[in-house]
Parts: C-alpha cells; sequence; structure tokens
C-alpha cells in the first residue's frame, strides 16, 4: 500500500507542475489587464520559481520517507486508535492546521527555525509565485511538528491526504486579484488575510499564522485584518537574489551571531532565540563581505530570453524525472538533479549579472559532456571537449564573447 500511495503521489506532483505555472501565467495576464504591474516584478518572479524548482526537486528524494515515519509512529506509539470515518477527516484537517499554526508561529519566534522560514517571505511582491519560496528545510521541519498526527492515532494515508489539501488551500492565498471576501474572513485564512501576515509594516507584524481558519489567531491573540495596504517582504529586505544567498544567508548571519557571542545564555539566544533581537548590524557585513548588495536591473532581451529558455528546461526536466521518477536509475536521477540545481545557481547569477558565471557555465557545459561520454561508454575521451574550451579561450576569448551576448553591459570584466 505505501509503495502504491508513494507512486501516486509522485504522478501528483508531476501534475502539478505544469497546473502551478498555468495558474501563475493566469495570474499575471489579470495583473497586466488591471494594469496592476506592481504585482509582478521580473527578477523577483524568477527567483521565486527557482526556489520552488529547487524545493520540489529535493523533495522527490525524500517525500516518501515522510509517510514511512508517519507510518512508523502510527505502529509503534499511537495513543488512540482513531477510525477512518467521514467525521475524523474534518477533525484531522482542524487538528493539522492547529499544528501548522504552531509549527509556523515558532518558525517566526526560533531563530533557527526562522532560517528554514525567512525564504517565504522574503520576495517583495506577493503574488502566487511567492507561493513557491519553500525550501526543503522547512519541508523537513514541519513534517517533523507534524508526527504529533500519528503519535495521536490518525491513519498516516489520512494524514497525507489532508496535507496534500492543505497546502492546495494555501497556495490560493497568495494573490493580491481577490479582495476581501465578507464573512469569510471570519473562518477561513483568505488572500487578504494572508498578505497580512506577508507585510513588513509595524502593524501586521508576527500576524495570522494559521494556514486555513483563522480559529487559532483569533484564540492565540494573533489575528489582524487587512486595514491599510500591505508593504510586502522582510523588514530588512534583501540586496541579492542569488539562489544560494536566499536560501543560506539568514544561517551565516546565525553562525555570525553565535561567535560574536559572550557566555552559553548569549550563544543559546543566536540559536534559539527571538529573529526579533537579531544584531541588525551583522546582514549589512556579511553582504559586503560575499558581495551580495549589488543588484542591477536587467531589461535587455538576449538576457531575458537566455535565461526563460533556462528555465523552461528546467521545468520540463523537473516534471518528467518526477513523472518517472522510479523508472529512473540512480545515476540518471543524480546527473539530472545536479544539473538542475547548477541551472538554478546559473539563473541566480545571471539576474544579478555575476561575472564568474561563465565558470560555472563551462563546469555545467562539461558535466553534460561527461554524462553522454559515460552514456556512450567513451567516458575517456571527455578530455576532447575540456580540451576545445581551453583552446577556445585562448584564441577567441570565449569568456568575453559570452559575457558580451548574454549581459547587459558589454564593457565588464570577469
Amino acid at each position: 500500500m505505501k509503495q502504491n500511495f508513494h507512486n501516486m503521489g509522485l504522478n501528483y506532483l508531476a501534475f502539478a507542475i505544469p497546473a502551478f505555472f498555468i495558474f501563475v501565467f493566469i495570474e499575471y495576464q489579470i495583473a497586466q489587464k488591471q494594469k496592476r504591474e506592481e504585482v509582478f516584478k521580473y527578477e523577483s518572479t524568477v527567483a521565486n520559481l527557482s526556489i520552488g524548482i529547487a524545493e520540489r526537486l529535493l523533495n522527490l528524494f525524500i517525500a516518501a520517507s515522510f509517510y514511512q515515519v508517519y507510518d512508523w509512529v502510527f505502529r509503534n506509539y499511537a495513543l488512540f486508535d482513531i477510525s477512518t470515518k467521514w467525521y475524523v477527516w474534518i477533525l484531522l484537517l482542524l487538528a493539522t492546521d492547529l499544528v501548522w499554526y504552531w509549527y509556523h508561529r515558532l518558525g517566526h519566534e526560533i531563530n533557527f527555525l526562522w532560517a528554514a522560514h525567512i525564504v517565504h517571505h522574503q520576495s517583495e511582491e506577493f503574488n502566487l509565485s511567492a507561493a513557491a519560496r519553500i525550501t526543503t528545510f522547512q519541508a523537513i521541519f514541519r513534517n517533523i511538528f507534524w508526527c504529533i498526527l500519528p503519535f495521536i492515532g490518525f491513519h498516516p494515508t489520512m494524514i497525507i491526504s489532508i496535507l496534500l489539501i492543505h497546502g492546495a488551500y494555501s497556495f490560493f492565498t497568495h494573490t493580491q486579484m481577490v479582495g476581501k471576501l465578507g464573512w469569510l474572513e471570519n473562518i477561513f485564512i483568505t488572500p487578504s488575510l494572508h498578505g497580512v501576515h506577508h507585510a513588513s509594516d509595524e502593524k501586521y507584524l508576527d500576524k495570522n499564522y494559521g494556514d486555513v481558519f483563522v480559529f487559532w489567531d483569533k484564540l492565540f491573540g494573533t489575528f489582524q485584518q487587512e486595514e491599510e495596504a500591505p508593504k510586502y517582504g522582510l523588514t530588512h529586505p534583501l540586496k541579492s537574489y542569488s539562489f544560494l544567498w536566499q536560501h543560506f544567508h539568514y544561517y551565516l548571519e546565525i553562525g555570525e551571531a553565535y561567535k560574536r557571542a559572550n557566555g552559553f545564555r548569549a550563544k543559546w539566544d543566536a540559536l534559539f532565540g527571538s529573529p526579533a533581537l537579531m544584531d541588525q548590524n551583522i546582514r549589512p557585513i556579511l553582504e559586503q563581505r560575499f558581495e551580495q548588495n549589488k543588484i542591477k536591473e536587467n531589461t535587455r532581451l538576449n538576457f531575458r530570453l537566455y535565461l526563460n529558455i533556462q528555465l523552461i528546461l528546467v521545468v520540463a526536466m523537473l516534471t518528467g524525472l518526477t513523472l518517472f521518477f522510479n523508472a529512473v536509475g540512480s545515476w540518471e536521477k543524480t546527473a539530472i538533479s545536479a544539473f538542475i540545481l547548477i541551472t538554478l545557481i546559473n539563473i541566480g547569477a545571471l539576474l544579478e549579472q555575476r561575472k564568474w558565471i561563465y565558470y560555472l557555465e563551462c563546469f555545467r557545459l562539461i558535466l553534460i559532456m561527461a554524462y553522454l561520454f559515460y552514456s556512450l561508454h567513451i567516458f575517456s575521451l571527455v578530455i576532447l571537449p575540456i580540451s576545445a574550451l581551453v583552446i577556445l579561450e585562448r584564441t577567441i576569448s570565449l569568456s568575453k564573447i559570452y559575457i558580451k551576448y548574454v549581459f547587459a553591459t558589454h564593457n565588464s570584466k570577469i
């Protein structure tokens, strides 16, 4: 039963990927028709999609373990043997949302958890693409929290089914195209209420943690209706679209805070204290150290066309890998996954016009050649394309040609 359910989950994810992009495209068209250009920004949207692609990719390798963990907890430690009657599904939905509320709230109140969740709040635009900003770290942490459900006695298959519904609902709350919904605002987390949660305005901070229902926020004193139009994003916005920086900057900040801390209590607070108490001077120092504070606007057609082709390519590869995951060998899975992740890093570097991207491109090309030559059983000949790259660089300065035709500026140095 577990294997069949796993297969069903993978098929579901495969069709969910193009469905996600269709809904984002529809929202974009509506925003354009209403002349609400502030809803979508090209660089931010691409960054959102890149993070979502990485999470879907990595979850392919660990999603089955979520069911296995729930099943192990259920079989060995369940407190009660809860039935699967229809009304239990309602109880489970409420219980799931309550667990989410506390996971979500603690994710904003504990530094180590906030490091995983902060990625979801980095976008300064609030649209359906922002819903993709989930990291694998966050997925792991919240599934640990949800282990309380099989521990209580809910069946793992029911839990996975409810989580799929739960996740699908929350996707549609990430939009500005839907206004307030009247009396429904008193029952459900609506796009307006969730927009408040994504706001950086002082009055909106740390509000509306619920994912489906508003009960928990009202019960625990964190409910806030939308009044003034929210300003979305972090209170201290990032100055980078780097794929790696967006994932790991806060872990580096925690590490820096821990290094500076004196005494056990201070070091404990660096790891598990409130993000609100974090030294705000740390991030600018790290941004300067890692050169993550130099965003450039990119409008050149060649640049966007090149980036869009790469984005379409990784989406197609992810969809195919998801659909045929069980039929693909380990070597092929590793090669495809490495290519997708390197391409996502590449896309982030393109957004910021990092000149070292040329060397990453060479490395990616070599990996492709190595994979093809290995598949054709002529791996020893991979030295030929590597030699060709070296010769082209030496003779016609391939790196300068690459920069000229990919980046918006022509006089940049590597």
